[in-house]
């Protein structure tokens, strides 16, 4: 496989996080796998047909794999077809007339106000570099619906503490001013001048850092989140995307427009933002079966 050119052409060209190339290449070589074992190594990856690619699916499918598993692995095999056309190593793409498979559409439901309210408390409890971090992190994503990857990547010089405004930088790269709470500013501000006292500063430019002074990584973010709500919350997802989905859940409640919520998340189409709707919906139609009057009067 052209894995080093795939990987570069990933980081490089098409802007993808380290997570992402991660989980691209391992798709392509469970897939790579599976084609050794089925044909003993007489088909390779690049020579493949669409008859193995379902013949893979089904074996997926059978062994238990959602939907959405399954469909995310063929977008990493998509995108690696794509590039071997790009490069000139195959004429044409085995998935070009592949269809999705279907999922189940399902309402996630998201934390309360109460829930957030109480895990930030619960961050709050002690006074030690991490803690201190970790609040600040829970308060910026229930606060500015930022990506995990984009929390990670904030630079100090990001924020502007006059103005109260933070850089971000999204997916492919494209770069959004968001907003800040004026106490969510000055918690940033007092944040710098703690993490300045850390012993050693590995990764200076970036906000948030370990107490040993590196970068943080994805894992250790969400066991921060997962650390503070599994106290206070019964839900089963309790993770960094779920705080992004409870940000643009709870805007759209208070009123906020669609069209502000979906620059607020840097959304590129307002179809991807109009996700959120469904949980709004789903609470008018709860509120309203059980205010309305006539929906206890018998027929």
């Amino acid at each position: 496989m052209y894995l080093k050119p795939f990987k570069e052409y990933l980081e490089k060209e098409k802007n993808r996080s380290q997570h992402t190339i991660v989980a691209y290449c391992n798709d392509l070589k469970t897939f790579s796998d599976y084609l050794h074992q089925e044909t003993a190594g007489e088909v390779t990856t690049e020579a493949v047909t669409y008859n193995f690619i379902r013949n893979w699916i089904v074996s997926l499918t059978e062994h238990g794999m959602s939907a959405r598993s399954v469909n995310r692995k063929i977008s990493s095999l998509n995108t690696y077809y794509k590039f071997l056309m790009r490069i000139g190593v195959i004429s044409k793409n085995p998935l070009a007339k592949h269809r999705a498979l279907k999922t189940p559409r399902t309402i996630q439901i998201p934390f309360s106000e109460k829930e957030v309210t109480q895990a930030i408390d619960v961050a709050s409890g002690e006074e030690s570099y991490d803690t201190r971090r970790d609040k600040l992190i829970l308060e910026l994503f229930y606060t500015t619906g930022i990506r995990r990857t984009e929390l990670i990547n904030l630079r100090i010089a990001d924020f502007s503490k006059d103005d109260h405004l933070l850089r971000v930088l999204g997916k492919g790269n494209k770069e959004r001013i968001v907003p800040l709470l004026p106490r969510v500013a000055n918690a940033i501000s007092q944040f710098i001048l703690i993490r300045a006292t850390l012993a050693e500063i590995k990764d200076e430019e970036y906000l948030f850092l370990t107490a040993k002074g590196k970068k943080l990584y994805p894992s250790l973010v969400y066991r921060i989140v997962k650390k503070y709500f599994e106290t206070v919350s019964e839900k089963t997802k309790q993770s960094p995307h779920m705080l992004r989905h409870t940000f643009a859940t709870h805007l759209l409640n208070n009123g906020a427009e669609i069209d502000a919520i979906k620059e607020l998340l840097g959304h590129s189409s307002l179809a991807a933002t109009q996700f959120y709707t469904h949980n709004s919906i789903a609470r008018l139609k709860e509120v309203y079966a059980g205010a309305h009057p006539r929906n206890n009067k018998k027929e």
